[in-house]
């Protein structure tokens, strides 16, 4: 058997079971619209990650949303160049380890249709079992400013895909190759019988999710980063028109309350930290540093400064260059009425 997966190997039918307890619903040449629409039957290992809100660019609402087909997919640059660079990551493991792997497509539970997930590679015969038995292969690649994430295993949320697939799919353990920062590479094993508690935890939160929100139609609270939730809003209604009575809607209420009360605070946090500074340059007089115990405290150090464009200038001498370089994006901004804004001497 060569190490590489076998080009010409016939593809699995759908509905034959391909894993232990997993029977295939898509092959992995199938179309990615189809994919997309399939997979909103059910939760797949991506999903569980922010079930869990184990991870920051992807909320439970957006989820749900997905599920319903009200979410666009926006993979962004990140997950564009990991899926160029899958095959090779996966090529690199599979001759590292002297092992055969293959693409399968989307997968679900065989008892449990809405546990799904679409294994990166199925390890025909696994390295690590005498009988050779297969498993599978989760294949990342990383920004080196992630690589401390790393250092003892898989962080969070790729390990809560991991156990999700190995919850749907029946194996005893799962290997991960990761290529950081385009030249460092990591790989490992993550095994069932070290995590059957934070499994069963994973289960019970993606069968709750699926009954109470998706099943039911009901959204979940907008729980998690504030900057992800703003930037989900503007994408669902890009044009904004007319007008809405929020008078019963006392956690609109409470929010209004609560942003104008943290405005006040940072523009007090802001003038206090521009007074402290001032303070500190003070002491420093014509120094560059300051010495506490004979240790360096604090120094002012040069930065390059940014590019300054005159844009006046730039579009009245060079008309064509500032319309082919110069773009104003569309923004919007949070406008709080006079009547509702906070004052300093607002308790």
């Amino acid at each position: 058997m060569t190490i590489a997966a076998q080009a010409g190997a016939s593809a699995p039918a759908a509905g034959r079971r391909v894993t232990p307890t997993g029977r295939l619903i898509l092959p992995a040449d199938a179309d990615r619209a189809d994919w997309l629409a399939a997979r909103r039957h059910g939760i797949g290992s991506s999903d569980v990650p922010a079930i869990l809100g184990v991870v920051k660019e992807r909320t439970p609402l957006h989820v749900y949303l997905d599920k319903r087909g009200e979410l666009d997919d926006d993979a962004g640059e990140p997950a564009f160049w990991g899926n160029q660079h899958e095959e090779t990551v996966a090529r690199v493991w599979a001759m590292r380890n002297r092992s055969v792997i293959r693409r399968i497509g989307l997968v679900a539970h065989a008892d449990r249709p809405h546990w799904m997930t679409t294994l990166d590679r199925r390890v025909t015969e696994c390295p690590l079992a005498e009988d050779r038995r297969p498993c599978a292969l989760e294949v990342k690649t990383r920004s080196a400013f992630k690589a401390a994430q790393w250092h003892a295993g898989p962080p969070d949320d790729v390990l809560a895909q991991m156990l999700w697939q190995i919850v749907v799919n029946g194996y005893e353990h799962m290997h991960y190759a990761v290529l950081i920062g385009g030249n460092e590479y990591h790989q490992g094993t993550v095994r069932a019988d070290q995590h059957g508690e934070v499994m069963a935890d994973i289960t019970t939160a993606v069968d709750r999710f699926w009954a109470e929100h998706v099943q039911a139609e009901v959204p979940p609270p907008a729980t998690g980063d504030g900057e992800v939730l703003a930037k989900l809003y503007r994408r669902l209604h890009p044009e904004r028109s007319g007008t809405v009575d929020v008078d019963r809607h006392e956690d609109a209420l409470d929010a209004l309350d609560d942003y104008e009360r943290e405005r006040l605070a940072e523009s007090a946090a802001k003038k206090r930290k521009n007074a402290a500074k001032a303070r500190m340059l003070a002491a420093l007089g014509g120094a560059q540093s300051a010495l506490v115990g004979g240790k360096r405290a604090y120094s002012i150090e040069p930065t390059a400064g940014r590019p300054a464009v005159d844009l006046e200038q730039l579009a009245e001498r060079w008309p064509d260059a500032y319309e082919a370089v110069v773009s104003c994006a569309p923004g919007e901004r949070l406008d709080i009425s006079n009547d509702f804004r906070h004052t300093k001497g607002d308790a």
